[in-house]
């Protein structure tokens, strides 16, 4: 490796986080720098997981940080003279930026010169034309040689090849600078040597020096033996950047002692002045006035040209004049705003003091038109605060929250202190993130539901709802039910609930005759970590439907019988006979009774109350009233559709309670009131037994006449005779053996007429008597061969042949 590629690397670490790194330009790639970790005292191990990264304005990127060790190294070799052209200090401006904490760091590279750049003169050859009469001492301006490098490694002398009419002589101007003199030592002769060929070398102050030489061409001239002179050797000028085409810079001037065309000046940039030099600026040849020819694109404060005064001989002489130009700054940028770092979303929770983002503010104008101040609005939750040079930090003020702003654009407005000031703005977009701070919110603090009794498994009930300001998971609210029982039972038998929406179903049918009301609480829980709930009481009320019919407390039958209630039998009007007590186990108008009395054996002779269900008498009662009357009460509530209950009550007309109550079922209906139809009837009932009494008599003699023809005819072993005698007896007079009475039901004035069959003379028959009760349909049989009994029915009465 060559010695000047040497590296020198001076490092210098100020109050404000600015380091300062020295390195020699050409340097080759991934030679050392130094230490950032160990130089800032942050360690190494934690730069890879706090983000960081190196931030510049230039286009290449030309050194490189080890994330693991924290080395910093050269990453593209570094051309001074193209970076800085012909600036004087050359530095290279980085920020290091690492997150996790949010931290800036300022590095500062400056490029040291080496000598990688020989002197160049700006042509290839010079021709300097001289008259041959000129004494020796006459001078003549040579070409500066140009050295992009910079102090020792510039030009630092001049040499001029071995000739006898000339040697080389450096000059001083009045900034300082030097420069070179062609001087005549011996009068030269055209006519012996017309051109003398020179070469001029120029060489700089490196280690080892380097040179550039250039052919300077000598011609003797016959004529034109001064050149011209400029009043001053620098002219120096002011002029605003922004100044249009044609503005007036300077005016040189300068004189040349010959006469004729040997003395006429014409003015002219110097060959050495820099081609963009020459577009920015004219100069008028004859005036010598320099003007501005385009746009002053510069980015140096100073600019340097050198102008040529030639006059207008057949040898035309020339001096040269320098020009320094001095821009005057105008406010022409505005600031310029770069977003170095920004976080977004920021959590609603976040401290006060939080940095949200870190801003770079820069003003190309110098002085005063390049200082910026830098604001946003005062109705925000933040607030600007001056980080490192140029730089801004965006943090929060107070407290954030996302349910009343969930995001903010923050204008920041940036304005230089030129004048007219320029200002720039620019707005970041700030979400704010979800953080789990509000439980949910039901919209009452208690519910009431009505449900009808008997509803259908699984009838939804009803859906609480409750809301929660957070978003995402935060926001997603799940219902459940809390523990608890109901009429001794777990809530869970009763009620089941969709755990997403609320909604809350019966899982059984319920009651209003067992359970009238109950309540339970519902929990609302959102999903966020940790989990924030909140509980509404939910009152259940269940309704009455008309599912009971009345129930008849009094009076009360068993057994399918008739419940029988006794009346005086001469009780006065209005009597009570009984009073229908009934219930409802339904509630309001479901439990509204009503009396009716829908069937009556005699309906001017009983009333029935609606109201009350008392059964009173409408009249006093007379000696001819039947004795057994029966009624039939319906009990009948006022639900939709009502429901009823019916009871029949038989009524005694008896002054004492009978040893046995009468029969009151539907064939044993009280007999009619004594009318003139009744007695028609029983007239006719007369006839017609009185009749049938003759027919039976008559038919009786005609079996006796064939019983005994029949006996005759009897088997051997017949032990008696039979006879055949007719008699009426009443049933309750025959033998056991003689009958056997069969079926249900009961007779009321039942006479039953036998033909029985006797031994001998009729005195074994059964004396006659009233005949009382006998079961209805009944067969009777006697002993003895060829008897056949049968039972024939009428209205009131039965006959039985024999």
């Amino acid at each position: 490796m060559r010695g000047y590629l040497m590296v020198f690397c001076l490092i210098c670490c100020t109050a404000d986080g600015q380091i300062v790194y020295s390195i020699a330009e050409e340097t080759e790639r991934g030679a050392s720098v130094g230490n950032i970790a160990k130089d800032l005292g942050i360690e190494a191990a934690t730069l890879s997981a706090r983000k960081f990264r190196m931030i510049t304005g230039s286009s290449k990127q030309y050194f490189n940080i080890n994330a693991s060790t924290g080395a910093l190294s050269v990453n593209e070799p570094i051309d001074r003279e193209q970076l800085c052209e012909l600036k004087s200090v050359c530095l290279l401006n980085y920020e290091l930026v690492l997150e996790n904490p949010l931290e800036l760091y300022r590095m500062e590279f400056k490029v040291l010169d080496i000598n990688d750049n020989s002197p160049s003169f700006p042509l290839s050859e010079y021709h300097i034309n001289m008259p041959e009469f000129l004494s020796p001492g006459a001078r003549f301006t040579l070409p500066n040689a140009q050295d992009l490098d910079e102090g020792a490694n510039s030009v630092q002398n001049y040499t001029l090849s071995p000739d006898e009419h000339f040697y080389l002589e450096m000059q001083i101007r009045g900034d300082g600078s030097k420069y070179p003199e062609l001087v005549l030592k011996k009068a030269l002769d055209r006519e012996q040597q017309a051109t003398h060929r020179l070469v001029l070398t120029a060489k700089d102050g490196g280690n080892p020096p380097k040179s550039g030489d250039v052919p300077v061409i000598v011609t003797v001239l016959d004529t034109n033996d001064n050149a011209p002179e400029f009043e001053h050797s620098v002219y120096r000028a002011s002029i605003l950047e922004n100044s249009p085409s044609g503005t007036l810079v300077v005016q040189v001037h300068a004189t040349d002692l010959d006469e004729g065309p040997n003395g006429e000046v014409r003015y002219s940039f110097s060959n050495t002045t820099s081609a963009d030099l020459q577009q920015m600026f004219s100069i008028h040849p004859h005036t010598g006035e320099v003007t501005v020819n385009g746009v002053l694109a510069v980015q140096r404060p100073l600019l340097e040209m050198l102008i040529e005064a030639r006059d207008n001989g057949a040898f035309g002489m020339s001096s040269t004049a320098k020009l320094l130009v001095e821009i005057t700054d105008v406010n022409n940028h505005g600031p310029e705003i770069t977003i170095t770092s920004l976080s977004s979303p920021i959590p609603e929770d976040a401290a006060p003091g939080t940095v949200i983002a870190l801003l770079s503010i820069l003003d190309k104008d110098p002085g005063e038109n390049g200082k910026v101040t830098c604001q946003i609005s005062e109705n925000l939750p933040f607030q600007l605060k001056p980080s490192l040079q140029n730089y801004y930090s965006l943090v929060t003020s107070e407290l954030l929250d996302r349910e009343l702003i969930s995001e903010y654009n923050i204008t920041i407005t940036a304005t230089d202190l030129g004048s007219p000031p320029l200002t720039t703005q620019k707005t970041l977009w700030v979400q704010i993130s979800d953080v789990n701070d509000n439980p949910p919110i039901f919209s009452a603090d208690a519910f009431d539901v009505f449900v009808e009794e008997n509803n259908p498994l699984g009838a939804f009930l009803y859906q609480v709802s409750a809301s929660d300001p957070d978003i995402g998971e935060n926001g997603r609210v799940s219902y459940m039910l809390r523990n608890s029982t109901v009429a001794g039972s777990a809530l869970t038998s009763f009620l089941s609930m969709n755990l997403a929406n609320g909604s809350i179903y019966a899982k059984r049918a319920f009651d209003f005759e067992q359970l009238r009301s109950f309540h339970f609480q519902v929990e609302a829980k959102d999903n966020g970590s940790p989990a924030l709930s909140a509980a509404t009481t939910v009152n259940v009320y269940i309704s009455d439907q008309n599912d009971n019919a009345p129930a008849i407390l009094y009076p009360t039958s068993q057994n399918g019988s008739v419940a029988v209630e006794v009346v005086p039998r001469l009780a006065d009007e209005d009597y009570l006979v009984t009073k229908v007590v009934a219930d409802d186990e339904d509630n309001a108008q479901n439990a509204w009774l009503s009396y009716h009395l829908t069937h009556s054996s005699d309906s001017t002779l009983f009333q029935l109350s609606p109201h009350t269900g008392e059964l009173r008498t409408t009249r006093s009662m007379r000696s001819t009233d039947f004795l057994k009357h029966k009624v039939v009460v319906v009990v009948r509530d006022h639900g939709d559709p009502p429901l009823s209950s019916t009871v029949t009550v038989g009524i005694l007309l008896a002054d004492t309670l009978p040893q046995a109550l009468p029969d009151f079922d539907d064939s044993g209906e009280p007999p009619p009131l004594l009318n003139t139809t009744n007695i028609y009837l029983i007239v006719s009932l007369a006839c017609v037994s009185f009749i049938f009494a003759a027919f039976i008599f008559f038919l009786a003699i005609i079996r006796l006449c064939h019983c005994r023809t029949c006996c005759c005819c009897c088997p051997a072993d017949d032990y008696k005779k039979y006879c055949y005698s007719v008699h009426m007896l009443p049933s309750s007079h025959l033998p056991p053996d003689m009958l056997e009475v069969t079926g249900v039901g009961k007779l009321t004035h039942t006479y039953l007429y036998r033909a029985s069959v006797g031994l001998g003379p009729s005195n074994s028959s059964i004396p006659n008597g009233d005949a009382g009760n006998v079961p209805s349909g009944s067969r009777l049989q006697v002993p003895g061969p060829c008897i056949q009994v049968q039972q024939v029915q009428s209205d009131r009465s039965s006959v039985v042949l024999v």
